[in-house]
């Protein structure tokens, strides 16, 4: 694994309202995906595919307005343990 897909630390370049510790275990493509009005990572690549509602299946420790502006496929990645959705 690359340093740039660390998993140990935040790769947000300015606010988010994603937890710290959820920041720190995400893989940095991940935190891209999610729009920077939310994680602000300064990426220029985002989708909103399928954004616009949670697609949890069950209780999620992601705060309820970041589940529902981030893309299907960023819910999808998530540890099941930190946001199910199967």
């Amino acid at each position: 694994m690359s340093s740039s897909d660390s998993t140990t630390r935040s790769h947000a370049t300015g606010p988010s309202i994603v937890p710290a510790k959820l920041q720190e275990v995400l893989p940095q493509k991940v935190e891209e995906k999610v729009p920077n009005s939310i994680h602000d990572t300064g990426s220029l690549s985002q989708t909103t595919n399928n954004a616009g509602v949670s697609h949890a299946t069950g209780e999620s420790k992601v705060p309820k307005a970041a589940q529902e502006v981030v893309p299907r496929q960023v819910e999808e990645v998530l540890p099941e343990g930190v946001h199910p959705t199967k």
